[in-house]
């Protein structure tokens, strides 16, 4: 009897096949089983979120067609500013792989797309392709596989009913019920999310915790704020892309549902935790993890690639941190980096090596003597983790950074010697010495947009990011208008720089 679990794939389990081996038959089969009366394709927009189209169908030959030759969009309206609308028109076309039962609407199949031109080549300027065909470069000049986890961050605002059982102030952390409200939604979302992807790891409530928030906001004036973190299995960096599209979406629907906001927003608070979105990497050669040296030390590839992460690190900030208040997270001596370095299990750096079972993953067999059955893990865990984004993060590109950042540790000379002058130990804020040594992250999108723009030669030499994509980029950035903030700020009374700094946070509660 084959061995079923609750949050396995329906569909896997249906067609009795693992979802990279779909094809379009298996999918028909799904139409016919479970009374599908449409498709819905989802592709992530140039603004980053996650947009759908539906396809209903009448019968099999319509169905067929649509699986097999997908449909048109205006590609000058979903990446306005990417493209010019003289030459837009796309082909949007689904992932077979990707496919999922709507867990909002079972009669609904729904897929992930990619987006091809006229001539049926990947569109080059759209985010998910850029972050394939960096992926497709990555593998082809290195040998290796680039993959990779998130940890989204996220508040959930709800009514505060003068509920008994409150956290104390920035003491959220793990936090169980009934001391945290929000458990069993959070639950709701590690089922579906579980369910399409495979690919959940944990969830959690993470430090931050407001009981009544200050706004002028009616939708947030006086709700309670409670901040969570859910964090995936490693994948391959552009399936992690479109999972985390996925997966704001699914966060923010079940929220809306159950009569919640849900935020990704960089800060929502002053002196409250911020939204990170933590991005760990692993590098895999011939289906094993090649992160780890001897003697639980890093090996050569994965110090190599740390040259390379700390040397496009500060222009990365051009797609982690994209808005103002991004730059309110990323302060002097939080549990966020302002100094361009690394460490090994330090939350203040850019780059952090954590825990990795560099001696073994057979750990319970220590504190339970009575298990005699050995267990082995010889793929390997390591990671490193880029820590300096942010909710408003624009995935896709963000991702295409890291690998290219990546592919230039492991191919560019020098990049131990670049990895080695940028380890750090211990609190840095504590040597200044040290820390007037270490470069600077920005401390604005204006900064960080012409940081881009002087340095794009990073990215213009290994042409994956079209020259348009990072000048549409830095506009943005460039709108939101911040390189005086600081100054502004320390003009007001602290009255008033609190209700303006509220103002600025909590427009882009809804934005992000």
């Amino acid at each position: 009897m084959t061995e079923t679990f609750a949050l396995a794939n329906p569909l896997e389990e249906l067609l009795g096949k693992e979802r990279s081996e779909f094809t379009r038959s298996d999918l028909l089969k799904v139409v016919r089983t479970k009374n599908i009366e449409r498709f819905t394709f989802r592709y992530t927009g140039g603004d980053g979120r996650l947009k759908e189209l539906r396809l209903p169908f009448s019968n099999m030959e319509q169905a067929d067609r649509i699986l097999a030759a997908g449909e048109r969009v205006d590609g000058s309206s979903l990446f306005k500013g990417f493209v010019d609308a003289g030459a837009s028109d796309l082909y949007v076309v689904p992932v077979y792989r990707s496919a999922f039962i709507n867990p909002f609407d079972h009669t609904s199949l729904d897929f992930i797309c990619r987006f091809l031109d006229r001539d049926g080549q990947r569109a080059p300027f759209t985010p998910d392709n850029i972050l394939a065909l960096a992926h497709e470069r990555f593998k082809e000049r290195t040998g290796c596989e680039l993959w990779a986890l998130g940890e989204p961050e996220f508040y959930l605002i709800a009514e505060n009913k003068g509920e008994h059982y409150i956290p104390p102030r920035q003491a959220g952390y793990h936090a169980a019920a009934p001391y945290f409200k929000s458990n069993n939604v959070v639950n709701e979302m590690l089922r579906h999310l579980s369910r399409i992807t495979g690919a959940i790891k944990y969830a959690h409530s993470e430090v931050g915790f407001i009981e009544a928030m200050a706004s002028g906001e009616p939708q947030l004036a006086g709700r309670r704020a409670e901040q969570h973190e859910i964090e995936f299995h490693s994948h391959p960096i552009e399936e992690m892309g479109d999972f985390l599209s996925i997966a704001q979406w699914i966060i923010r629907e079940i929220a809306f549902l159950n009569g919640m906001i849900a935020t990704f927003a960089p800060k929502i608070e002053e002196g409250v935790a911020g939204n990170g979105y933590h991005i760990h990497l692993e590098l895999i050669k011939n289906g094993r993890n090649i992160m780890s040296g001897q003697e639980g030390t890093l090996s050569t590839e994965a110090l190599k690639m740390i040259g390379g992460l700390t040397t496009y690190a500060p222009t990365l900030s051009a797609f982690g941190n994209t808005v103002a208040t991004s730059f309110r997270r990323l302060v002097p001596n939080q549990e966020a980096p302002t100094r361009v370095c690394w460490s090994d299990s330090n939350r203040s750096v850019l780059i952090r090596v954590p825990l990795g079972w560099s001696g073994g993953a057979d750990l319970a067999r220590i504190i339970n003597p009575s298990e005699t059955d050995p267990y082995n893990d010889d793929r390997g865990r390591q990671t490193v983790e880029i820590r300096s984004p942010d909710g408003s993060a624009h995935g896709h590109l963000l991702l295409a950074g890291l690998v290219t950042a990546a592919e230039h540790g492991l191919t560019q000379p020098d990049m131990l010697e670049t990895a080695e002058r940028t380890r750090v130990e211990g609190n840095i804020f504590k040597d200044p010495e040290l820390l007037n040594r270490l470069e600077a992250l920005p401390p604005s999108c204006v900064h960080a947009a012409q940081l881009l723009l002087d340095r794009r030669a990073l990215y213009d030499d290994y042409g994956v990011f079209p020259p348009h994509v990072i000048d549409h980029v830095c506009r943005l950035l460039e709108m939101e208008d911040d390189d005086h903030l600081g100054a502004k700020l320390d003009s007001m009374s602290d009255d008033e720089r609190l209700a303006y700094t509220r103002r600025l946070m909590h427009r882009d509660i809804h934005r992000h």
